[in-house]
């Protein structure tokens, strides 16, 4: 863990120092040598791009303790064991700096007890910061200070965790096992409870309390393997031992089943074996009477999943709740109980409802969190049910609910979010979030249910596929946004025009434009359903008109008279990639996944994907190169597109180059929109222009050559399919300037013809049918 702490730092381009054990060997830092290079075999990648982990300097407490002195921030991430900690404290404080903070990332332990060991200098300047797992891509970060933390020092790390780390923060306080895991673990063990009493096997909860629960796809008992069941049964152990007096006490006794799998080594996915068992593609459940591992094919009843699929909270709710089959039953048994706990022990665990419920979205992956569900389904009647349950001894503890459930200012609001904010069950009011600066950043920051949802800014143009609006308050006005409204801001006719409008509206009213998706993905590209209907009528004649038209919105992005930006965000693949690299610039979340994907749908780039190749490696040539061929700079283009390469973050979009050096990547998502806009009224303020039509030289047909030749290899080996070798030779002709000497000079509308004349050749390709149908039945794609 604190390895992947320090890969996400250097991420976020910040210096590190990781220290472990001394190594019984002459290169005594050997231990974190060797945990830096475990970081390349870890999947998910802790790193946004390999090479960074040269930024990382090994070193180990016997002979590099005078680095701490350098160091600002000094995160402890051993084993959770109170003790060894504390020795550690004792070790390394008398190194740090008088200025440094000294913070341990646990996930449940006293921070006061922890804190105990410190010199009276340090206290104030320690706490707690508890990072998900892996840490790069979970958001939540629980920041929990011990009784003299400075209150100055918890405003300063929130401000570094967020903005710098691209984290989002709550505060928790120090109770055992502090907010996420307090709720979650509960969670678990009460589905775990709940599922024994109903006899439902473990796939068949995981179906009910994934994603049609609005939660992690690998819902209850594979997310237990995913974590570690080790890890869980620690947890568990803590609140065991730290929470005597709960209420609920009876319900954290460790499952048997979790005990004699951990007496067995099954520790979940670490070791092949949990609740489930991979054996080739199958995946097996275990059948805890048999002691066996079976085929998971347990199925959902039909009226539990018309429930799911029932869309108003409240009648989804009541519908399981008044359900007479067992998996109905236990969904409405496992809600109850999650609301039941969350309410008992909200006023010992955080400050408000808020910090809960976005504790439970971003460390545990819920659409929403546990206040938020029960708010939507209707606050009192809710509370009613459970308060029937707990007297007809249905509920797992005899606690009556808080007396702020049923009655003041939650039961009159309808909830515990509301416009004026969260409830804060020991001050008696609802309170609004924390006005740190590094806020004034976030434009449109996460809202919970019960918080007012109006649309950002305001709207000049809106239809059924984009709105154009202008900043909110306390933003430039003088940048108009554009923002698609089609599932997965995939790129139809009506979402083209739009763009259009955007560009004429821009040049003749504002000083910028930016396209911003208020979270990802930025676009999965064409809409090839809508298409269909033009397709399947007028054939490929029907479609070049549409080509020239995403074509043409491309190159207005190029050309536009005022600068254009984009934010990108997850997914931008195809045509989403191609409208980005057209833009005046780019502003990229890290968690940036950006490529020209068309050959999976047997096509090439046809929005001026290609042309786009071809002009920057020739760019890059004359900037770096210029005596040197072109084929080398054009090469690495060619693979990505010819590979269907995605970017695993905006660093390697950069090292590809989808994304420029000159582009901005930031950290944090709810940053992205602040920094679009202060990037397009910055470069809008410094003069800018577009660049001046210039012909540049292509690779032509030797280039084309080469690059075939390399995929006739490929194709005879059997590395790839015909097809494939169609469309990677149809890649290298287009990219390379079609059939023209080497180094002729082309302009755009040459490349751009080239790729229209590709694109649709191979539209009219059965293989290529197949391949679209196949992506859009599936939603993968078809190798043929």
């Amino acid at each position: 863990m604190g390895a992947q702490i320090a890969a996400h730092c250097v991420n976020a381009g910040v210096p590190v120092v990781l220290f472990d054990l001394p190594a019984d060997e002459s290169d005594r830092s050997a231990t974190a040598r060797k945990a830096i290079a475990g970081l390349g075999r870890l999947n998910p990648a802790p790193l946004a791009a390999p090479e960074l982990a040269a930024h990382i300097r090994p070193a180990n407490y016997e002979e590099h303790l005078d680095l701490l002195r350098d160091c600002d921030l000094v995160v402890e991430a051993i084993a959770e064991r109170l003790d060894w900690k504390q020795n550690l404290y004792r070790r390394i404080v008398p190194a740090l700096a008088p200025h440094a903070t000294l913070a341990t990332n646990t996930s449940g332990l006293s921070i006061d007890s922890l804190a105990a060991t410190l010199p009276d200098a340090v206290r104030p300047r320690f706490c707690g910061v508890h990072f998900f797992n892996p840490p790069r891509y979970m958001p939540l970060v629980e920041l929990i200070p011990a009784e003299q933390t400075d209150a100055g020092l918890l405003d300063r790390l929130e401000t570094f965790l967020v903005s710098d780390l691209g984290k989002r923060v709550v505060r928790a306080k120090d109770t055992p096992n502090f907010i996420g895991n307090r709720i979650g673990v509960f969670g678990i063990l009460a589905a775990m409870i709940e599922a024994e009493k109903a006899g439902l096997t473990y796939d068949v909860v995981d179906q009910l309390t994934g994603e049609r629960l609005g939660r992690a796809k690998s819902g209850t008992f594979r997310t237990a393997d995913v974590v570690g069941l080790d890890t869980l049964a620690h947890v568990v152990r803590t609140m065991q031992d730290g929470l005597p007096g709960d209420p609920f006490r009876a319900a954290f006794a460790t499952p048997p089943v979790l005990a004699a799998l951990l007496e067995q080594g099954a520790l979940g996915q670490k070791t092949g074996a949990g609740f489930y068992r991979k054996e080739g593609k199958a995946i097996l459940r275990l059948d805890p009477q048999r002691r066996e591992y079976v085929a998971a094919d347990g199925p959902l009843d039909e009226s539990t999943a018309a429930a799911l699929a029932e869309r108003d909270p409240a009648r989804r709710l009541r519908a399981l709740r008044e359900s007479t089959q067992p998996q109905g039953r236990f969904l409405w048994a496992l809600l109850r109980d999650t609301f039941h706990y969350a309410a008992v022990h909200l006023a010992d665990i955080a400050e408000t409802a808020r910090d809960v419920d976005f504790a439970m979205r971003w460390g545990f992956g819920h659409a929403q969190g546990p206040f938020e569900v029960w708010q939507s389904a209707g606050w009192l009647t809710v509370a009613e049910w459970i308060q029937e349950d707990i007297a007809a001894g249905h509920a797992l503890a005899s606690e009556p609910l808080p007396d702020w459930v049923m009655q003041g200012p939650v039961a009159q609001a309808g909830g515990v979010h509301t416009g004026a904010g969260s409830w804060n069950p020991r001050a008696g009011e609802f309170q609004p979030r924390r006005a740190l600066p590094v806020y004034r950043r976030q434009l449109a920051p996460p809202r919970l249910a019960g918080e007012p949802r109006d649309p950002i800014g305001r709207t000049v143009f809106e239809d059924d596929a984009i709105r154009l609006w202008t900043p909110p308050d306390g933003a430039r006005d003088d940048i108009l946004m554009a923002s698609f409204k089609t599932k997965m801001r995939t790129i139809n006719p009506a979402v083209t025009r739009g763009l259009l409008h955007a560009v004429e509206l821009a040049e003749a009213r504002y000083r910028g434009l930016v396209v911003w998706q208020g979270g990802p993905p930025f676009s999965a590209g064409a809409d090839l359903q809508a298409m269909l209907p033009a397709y399947m009528q007028g054939g490929v004649a029907a479609i070049e008109p549409m080509e020239r038209e995403l074509q043409r919105v491309a190159q207005r992005f190029r050309a536009a008279q005022v600068p254009t930006v984009v934010a990108i965000a997850g997914l931008a693949l195809g045509g989403g990639c191609e409208i980005s690299v057209h833009a005046a610039a780019r502003v990229a979340h890290l968690e940036s996944y950006v490529g020209l994907v068309e050959v999976g749908v047997g096509l090439v780039p046809g929005a001026g994907g290609l042309a786009y190749c071809a002009r920057r490696a020739a760019e890059q040539r004359a900037m770096t190169a210029p005596d040197q061929p072109l084929l080398p700079f054009l090469q690495k283009f060619a693979e990505a597109v010819a590979t269907a390469k995605v970017s695993r973050s905006a660093l390697e979009a950069r090292q590809i180059g989808y994304l420029r050096e000159s582009d901005p990547i930031v950290m944090q998502e709810d940053e992205l929109l602040y920094v679009a806009i202060q990037h397009a009224g910055a470069l809008a303020d410094a003069g800018w222009r577009p660049p001046l039509p210039a012909p540049f030289p292509v690779a032509g047909r030797d280039g084309a050559a080469t690059l075939t030749a390399q995929l006739v290899n490929l194709r005879d080996g059997g590395f790839i399919s015909a097809h494939d070798y169609e469309l990677g030779r149809s890649v290298a002709e287009v990219i390379c300037g079609g059939d023209v000497d080497p180094g002729t000079l082309v302009d755009e509308e040459w490349m751009l013809a080239q790729e229209r004349r590709a694109f649709l050749r191979l539209l009219a390709n059965p293989k290529t049918h197949e391949r679209i149908m196949g992506m859009l039945k599936t939603g993968k794609p078809v190798r043929n």
